[in-house]
């Protein structure tokens, strides 16, 4: 633990987990004598905080308004994903990728079906992969959109966010055209996908996205030069590119620092490198920056829509791997073998051939791997998920440090931490 967070280490596990003020000046021996100089005082925010966007902790040392150390802590939503993931088959654990970052579901089913795919060595059809790619950038966006809304709201501009909650509602009715579900979607399938769009879905997703580049255009107009966001912004909570390099920022909030680095584009899968895009780069790294390396990224976002829809073709959108490839209802409802091979694979799952895999890509808030170990069989044997919201959170005690209590809110809001993905 490092020097600045000294006081924590003498408080004891159960004043740590219930914040019990009355043992605070016999908890903090080394602090006892300042403790209260000058109203410093330990403020808690959360597990329950509106403002912590989840079930995390943040325990602040404060100095009237100024915070001079702190401590965050999460665990509090762990749901052992990884451990489910070595105790249920690979069918099985698509479900379970739903609810990492569940601000944009597909991209979590869209790279561990990569990964296993990696391990079998199964090749996806054209198709399924440009469908994939829609998937990833419509998801993309509306978890920026959630992600710049609610740091407004935050940060008292409420209208700010309604913008963009209308085109997340358009885009969740266009998700659900696919799969049946909103939120949590398990569209993908390892070799393909649950089902193939709709008629007609294309020319509805191209409407979207030329309406919410208005909307996005409205959007920063109406804060990105606004004197009260650009004080409450610039200059704040600033993580510099030595300090994202140290933490293992990636994503939004790593570009915000100068980092120019985009999986997407640095170690393309998929399709993205037969499309055209920029990777929008800051430089201070603060919280307007963050904010507006995500607006200018939703505009890219919705370029590469527009290129997928283009290219996309008729086509066949599961790979002919008898191993992976789920029987039809009609040869399940009308033969023998049909129904004993859709009855193994959803019993016992399918086999997966011993190695090992990592798997990254460019999710909305940065690098999202999953590395698998088999040893053969129809479950990993090892499975570890690289959530970027937990090497993130890390960064939120030096961010904040030296700091008023409503920057901890606003650079908070800004790393868009995800209790789900963070606590995994």
């Amino acid at each position: 633990m490092s020097s600045d967070r000294r006081f924590i280490r003498d408080i004891p596990l159960d004043i740590l987990r219930t914040g019990v003020p009355g043992h605070l000046d016999v908890a903090l021996k080394k602090d006892q004598d300042d403790l209260f100089e000058d109203s410093k005082v330990i403020v808690n925010f959360g597990p329950t905080h509106p403002a912590m966007h989840g079930a995390f902790r943040c325990m602040a040392k404060v100095n009237g308004e100024t915070i001079e150390r702190s401590y965050s802590e999460c665990g509090y939503t762990h749901r052992a994903k990884e451990k489910l993931g070595e105790n249920r088959t690979y069918h099985q654990f698509i479900v379970y990728t739903d609810r990492l970052n569940y601000c944009s579901s597909l991209i979590n089913n869209v790279t561990y079906a990569m990964a296993v795919e990696r391990l079998m060595g199964v090749e996806v059809p054209e198709r399924a992969v440009w469908i994939r790619m829609i998937c990833t950038e419509i998801a993309r966006v509306i978890d920026h959109l959630i992600c710049v809304g609610i740091n407004a709201v935050d940060l008292g501009a409420f209208s700010y966010f309604l913008y963009g909650y209308h085109q997340r509602e358009k885009a969740y009715s266009l998700i659900e055209q696919l799969c049946g579900a909103r939120l949590t979607t398990s569209y993908t399938r390892i070799g393909g996908l649950m089902a193939d769009a709709p008629e007609g879905w294309e020319k509805e997703v191209k409407a979207w996205v030329l309406e919410t580049r208005k909307v996005i255009e409205e959007m920063d107009a109406l804060l990105t030069d606004n004197r009260i966001w650009l004080n409450r912004t610039k200059g704040i909570s600033i993580f510099n590119k030595e300090q994202c390099l140290n933490y293992s920022f990636t994503g939004p909030n790593a570009r915000a620092a100068g980092i120019d680095l985009d999986l997407r584009r640095d170690q393309p899968s998929l399709f993205y490198d037969r499309v055209d895009f920029d990777v929008p780069i800051a430089q201070t790294g603060d919280v307007f920056d963050r904010y507006y390396v995500r607006m200018e990224e939703m505009k890219q976002s919705l370029t590469i829509l527009l290129q997928c829809l283009d290219k996309l073709k008729k086509g066949p959108i599961w790979s002919e791997d008898k191993r992976v490839r789920i029987p039809e209802k009609e040869s399940v409802y009308n033969s023998m073998e049909g129904l004993i091979h859709h009855f193994k694979f959803f019993m016992n799952g399918f086999d997966v051939p011993p190695g090992e895999a990592y798997t990254a890509f460019e999710a909305a808030n940065g690098e999202l791997g999953f590395y698998i170990v088999s040893r053969g069989g129809p479950m990993a044997h090892r499975m570890r998920i690289r959530g970027p919201s937990f090497w993130h959170y890390q960064g939120l005690d030096p961010m904040i440090q030296g700091g008023y209590i409503g920057d901890l809110v606003a650079a908070l809001g800004s790393i868009n931490v995800i209790a789900g993905e963070l606590d995994r």
